[in-house]
């Protein structure tokens, strides 16, 4: 069920070149039609730093089967690098939507990760938001190693298609990598950070209007001036990716062979 002939290489990491609508088709399609779990993951600015550094999570990502591009970095860069419009696939975004999707459809999910409380309202929340949302299991990211098949068998039981693993990153990319093997009814996993707790208005998503102007990154480090060890790696990006650029630009071009010699 993977899609990756039109896969984009982003510096050091991959992204698919899908908006909103078609990342939304690809996950009802894993859904009706996949025969086991199917990764869905998020790509920006920073992950070109962090995954790389890691060969299993960078295997992960290689083999994801859907690449979202998160980040207005990771936008501009398919431009530049590929000329390929695209526009950001928040992953807080596409989670809801996949969740109006889900309540259209009857496909049941299940809500893993945060805390008990985060985690218990955000559910409660989607379900009053979406009605006939069916969550039909949920469980705080507080599980012990040892507790993980009593997990994996309450996913199972459950009867859920899609599974949502806020756990960060990159702790849920390697929670998937190896449980996806024992996830008997799971069609669609995707990692989903923080989101929980912007559903449960724990933390306060930017305003519509930064959101639009794509800074949302700068309004979220003048609510948390501690991520700036995190944001610091995007005037890195940037510079890399002018690097790429000028590296493109002076290889020879190939002369066509009608016209040599001329």
């Amino acid at each position: 069920m993977q899609c990756l002939s039109d896969r984009m290489k982003i510096l050091d990491v991959w992204v698919d070149p899908v908006d909103m609508e078609q990342a939304l088709d690809r996950v009802q399609s894993f859904v009706d039609y996949g025969t086991r779990p199917h990764a869905v993951f998020a790509v920006n600015p920073e992950k070109n730093f962090s995954v790389p550094k890691d060969p299993v999570l960078h295997d992960i990502f290689r083999s994801a089967d859907l690449l979202i591009p998160d980040g207005i970095g990771v936008v501009l860069a398919a431009r530049f690098l590929h000329g390929v419009r695209m526009t950001r696939v928040p992953g807080v975004e596409l989670m809801e939507r996949i969740c109006r999707m889900a309540s259209c459809r009857g496909y049941g999910i299940f809500l893993y990760g945060a805390k008990e409380a985060v985690n218990d309202k955000a559910s409660r929340v989607l379900q009053e938001r979406y009605p006939g949302l069916v969550v039909a299991g949920r469980s705080n990211g507080y599980v012990a190693e040892r507790d993980m098949p009593a997990l994996i068998h309450r996913i199972n039981a459950s009867g859920a298609q899609i599974l949502f693993l806020a756990l960060g990153s990159p702790r849920q990319e390697k929670w998937f990598a190896s449980h996806a093997a024992s996830l008997t009814h799971i069609r669609v996993c995707q990692g989903i950070g923080g989101t929980l707790d912007t559903i449960a208005g724990t933390v306060r998503r930017a305003p519509r209007l930064w959101c639009d102007c794509n800074a949302e990154w700068f309004y979220r480090l003048l609510k948390e001036p501690s991520r700036i060890r995190r944001q610091r790696v995007l005037p890195l990006f940037a510079l890399r990716l002018m690097g790429e650029l000028l590296s493109e630009a002076m290889k020879p071009r190939r002369v066509p062979a009608a016209s040599r010699g001329m």
